[in-house]
């Protein structure tokens, strides 16, 4: 479901089906560190190589940049659009700007990345908010997490159903995907939200997809593809970018090098 929410735009794109959590879970939520767009839902986000120091980043959808081409990627795109960083229980907490937007592409994953004018430090100092660690391992079938959207202030739990070798939605396809179990059913205006690991507090992928109704391959229906390119359909079953690969395509100062060694981020 490539959907993000579009307040003066309403445009429909890549992933998330409406789901209202309980009311006991969006008391006990934690929203720290996230941040809610425009249009879609982000998280400050920390490379294990960071620094204090270094100007922090936050984490998205590529399609909640715009809706690029298959075979697009931006590197280093001046930008000063602004995010609201969230508190632990959803209210807002201030006005995050971006720099530039480090790095986006919806080929072979659906991810963004925006440098921030505040370093960590700054962020931790001035909201008392400490970023999200990004795990550089890849999840675990079975794992227990969260799916955290700013923008909607809810927060979706279910485990890690398995791995789906490629999804393709319309004319993206997406490689080594998350499946989630049926109760992370996600909505329009959840993309980009990170998907947290409950027993470690960490980001191992980020939101992008549901199958909306049943349909096959086709815009805000995506389907799974096998190695030996059986298709499947799982009407209502969303899906995860994985970002455990991206930390080493961060370097000093948290700046992307798409030519760092073991990066495998497009280019």
């Amino acid at each position: 479901m490539i959907k993000r929410v579009v307040g003066a735009l309403t445009v429909a794109l890549a992933g998330a089906a409406l789901v209202v959590t309980p009311a006991s879970a969006q008391v006990t939520a934690d929203f720290s560190a996230i941040v809610a767009l425009d249009n879609c839902s982000g998280s400050v986000v920390r490379p294990p190589s960071a620094t204090d120091n270094d100007p922090a980043l936050v984490m998205s959808n590529g399609h909640c940049v715009k809706l690029m081409g298959a075979n697009e990627v931006i590197v280093n795109q001046a930008t000063s659009r602004t995010f609201t960083l969230l508190g632990p229980s959803g209210q807002s907490a201030g006005t995050l700007r971006a720099t530039k937007l480090a790095y986006a592409t919806m080929k072979s994953t659906d991810v963004s990345f925006y440098q921030l004018s505040a370093t960590y430090a700054q962020i931790q100092q001035q909201y008392h908010t400490r970023a999200l660690d990004m795990l550089a391992t890849h999840p675990t079938q079975g794992t227990s997490i969260q799916v955290v959207s700013g923008y909607w202030k809810r927060i979706y739990s279910c485990s890690i159903d398995g791995f789906a070798y490629r999804v393709r939605e319309a004319n993206w396809t997406w490689n080594d995907s998350v499946r989630y179990t049926r109760s992370c059913n996600v909505i329009g205006g959840t993309s980009g939200s990170p998907v947290i690991d409950t027993a470690t507090n960490k980001v191992v992928a980020v939101n992008n997809t549901i199958n909306e109704s049943g349909g096959r391959c086709t815009m805000n229906n995506p389907c799974e593809v096998s190695q030996s390119g059986q298709v499947t359909v799982r009407s209502g079953i969303g899906y995860a970018q994985e970002t455990y690969n991206i930390p080493a395509c961060i370097t000093t100062g948290n700046q992307f090098n798409l030519n760092a060694p073991g990066c495998t981020l497009p280019k």
